[in-house]
Order: structure tokens, then C-alpha cells, then sequence
């Protein structure tokens, strides 16, 4: 919570500047809300950046044989639904950082699985089901390991991983292993 609020002091120029780029960017909400499983299956409310036109939603299934992720994820290198500004909020993560927000609501954590949406749990095959034992992350092991290029499967081991080798000193390193992984935006799309 305290490194999420002096994070949040910290980026709040950045924060500004990305709300006031999708304003200009585009029409729609600067943040995109959306409901995400937490630990123990408890719903909440996620907080993004809006990277995607507005009702980007609802075009999905018409995009679903376009998917290039593998298992119940949907992700495309060339996501025709993404802004401009989208494009390159999705490949710094900019897009993520309102999910400070969720850490300091007790929501998420700065480190963990990467929370799902109901519908991709409702795919997961029961073993996959060990990533909802700890809160999600904004960041996590897969972030230093590949990012998008990693399958479903893979991601999903890297998470229990995690949750199995817990410790402050694994935060940290996942913690500064983020940065230099974001800054080079490799496997992010």
C-alpha cells in the first residue's frame, strides 16, 4: 500500500498526461472499468487506462478466430480495437497503472497473477484454478518471462510457481525485473 501511494505521487504528472492523451485520442471514458476474479474468486472492479475505442467489448467474438494467445486469454499482436495512443499505453503498460488504485483498495497486490476475467476462469481447467489463491498482480513472474509470447499453460505455471516460493525477496526481484521488461516492451501487445 505505501510503495502504491508513493508510486501514485510519484507518476501523477505521467497520470495526468496519459487521461489528457485519451481525451484527445479518442471519444469514451478515460478510464476503462471491468470486472476481474480476485483472490478466492471475489469479483471486483479493475482499473485501466483506456487503450481500445469505445464498445471494444462487444466487437471480441467477431474478432475471436483472430486470437493469438492460447487457452481461455484473448490477445492480438494487431488488435484493430486499440486508439493510437492505445497502442503505445498497451506497450508500456501505461495502461495499467490506475490499477495502483485497486492495490490500495486491497483488490490486488504490486505482485502476483495477473487477474482474470469471469469468463476465462469459467474455461480454467481445475489446476489452473491455484492462481486465485493469492491476490493478483499488476506485475508478476510472466512479466520478466516473455509477456504474451508465453502460453496460457505456461503463465499458469509461473503463478503457481510464485505462489509456492513466496517471499518479500521474490516481490522485489519480480518488482525490479518489471522495469527493464516494460522499458524494452518485449512479448507486450
Amino acid at each position: 500500500i505505501v510503495l502504491s501511494v508513493v508510486a501514485l505521487v510519484i507518476l501523477s504528472p505521467l497520470l495526468l498526461l496519459t487521461a489528457l492523451a485519451i481525451r484527445v485520442d479518442s471519444t469514451g471514458a478515460v478510464l476503462f472499468r471491468q470486472t476481474r476474479v480476485g483472490r478466492g474468486g471475489k469479483l471486483f472492479t479493475a482499473y485501466k487506462f483506456r487503450s481500445m475505442r469505445a464498445g471494444a467489448e462487444q466487437e471480441q467474438e467477431q474478432l475471436a478466430g483472430l486470437n493469438e494467445a492460447s487457452g481461455p486469454l484473448f490477445k492480438m499482436k494487431n488488435d484493430p480495437r486499440l486508439t493510437r495512443m492505445g497502442r503505445i499505453f498497451r506497450r508500456t503498460s501505461i495502461d495499467e497503472l490506475p490499477q495502483l488504485f485497486n492495490v490500495l483498495k486491497g483488490d490486488m497486490s504490486l505482485v502476483g497473477p495477473r487477474p482474470p476475467l469471469p469468463s476465462e476462469v469459467a474455461q480454467y481447467e481445475e489446476w489452473h484454478k491455484r492462481r486465485l489463491e493469492v491476490s493478483p498482480g499488476i506485475s508478476g513472474l510472466w512479466q520478466g518471462s516473455g509477456r504474451s509470447l508465453l502460453t496460457f499453460d505456461e503463465m499458469v505455471m509461473l503463478d503457481i510457481f510464485y505462489i509456492e516460493n513466496w517471499s518479500l525477496a521474490l516481490d522485489i526481484k519480480i518488482l525490479l525485473r518489471t522495469v527493464p521488461s516494460v522499458l524494452s516492451a518485449h512479448g507486450a501487445y
